[in-house]
């Protein structure tokens, strides 16, 4: 449950980074969005790594 846990931590760290550009129009928060919606691709893509081999492991 650790990797939950990883991925709620990464969208709420990214927050105030959504608030600052979608409200204020601030282009660095926009280039961290994007930073940080890279790494939870990478998560995700880590994660479903994980659950497709303990699936065919039988575990």
């Amino acid at each position: 449950m650790s990797r939950f846990a990883q991925v709620k931590d990464l969208v709420l760290s990214l927050e105030s980074d959504f608030e600052k550009f979608y409200d204020k129009g601030n282009q660095a928060a926009g280039t961290r969005v994007r930073g940080g919606l890279q790494q939870l691709k990478t998560l995700a893509q880590e994660i479903r790594t994980e659950v497709q081999n303990q699936k065919n492991s039988g575990k």
